[in-house]
């Protein structure tokens, strides 16, 4: 009988195809997970109203998109909890009475052929202690971005991208509204002036003691 050698190069490079797929699927069980912390606005200055009350009231419902459609739900940042944070953030009561009622217009996230676009809309009311309105003020932004990987990992971490790129433009526009169109209605944040020390007296009528 004749037994026949077999080269290991060509052993050693068939194991080593054979188990790149083990390999590559070890490499990705390994990687760490996304990480989309939610989006604060609280280490900006506050902006104190003078109202006693401020609500956030969600008055948006998705419409239907032409040749689209919503992807808000693929976003780790919803946006309308975004825009909800960022008034809670930044507005704080400092009156006696009324209200500000800030509403969310638009929280739209849209897919469209090649890109996303997202959509941000708010505006606020000022109500008096009987309820009349007595000021007013909104904010709109939008941005869109071009989608370059379909992987659902890529959508994610794409829309979180957009939601904070576009949120930034909203806390601006939103500050710059408030200041333009509710200036009346704004208080100073800065810490009051500490009280000056008391003063000493003394009754001049009374003489000294020796």
């Amino acid at each position: 009988m004749t037994v026949q050698a077999v080269p290991l190069a060509p052993l050693k490079r068939r194991a080593a195809l054979l188990g790149l797929p083990l390999l590559l699927l070890a490499c990705a069980e390994q990687a760490p997970p996304q990480s989309f912390p939610p989006l604060s606005f609280s280490f900006l200055p506050k902006l104190k109203l003078d109202v006693q009350n401020i609500e956030v009231e969600n008055g948006w419902t998705p419409q239907p998109v032409t040749n689209g459609e919503h992807v808000e739900d693929q976003a780790p940042e919803a946006p309308v909890e975004a825009l909800r944070r960022m008034v809670q953030d930044r507005l704080i009561p400092g009156g006696n009475s009324g209200a500000a009622v800030v509403t969310i217009d638009d929280a739209s996230l849209t897919r469209v052929a090649d890109r996303f676009e997202a959509s941000f809309a708010v505006h606020m009311d000022i109500h008096n202690g009987d309820g009349t309105r007595s000021g007013y003020a909104e904010a709109k932004v939008a941005r869109t971005r071009t989608i370059s990987d379909y992987a659902p990992a890529a959508v994610r971490r794409t829309l979180y991208e957009l939601v904070k790129a576009t949120m930034g433009d909203m806390n601006v526009e939103f500050e710059y509204q408030i200041r333009h169109s509710l200036k009346d209605w704004l208080q100073t944040t800065a810490p009051a002036a500490p009280p000056p020390p008391p003063v000493e007296q003394q009754n001049l009528d009374t003489p000294e003691k020796s």
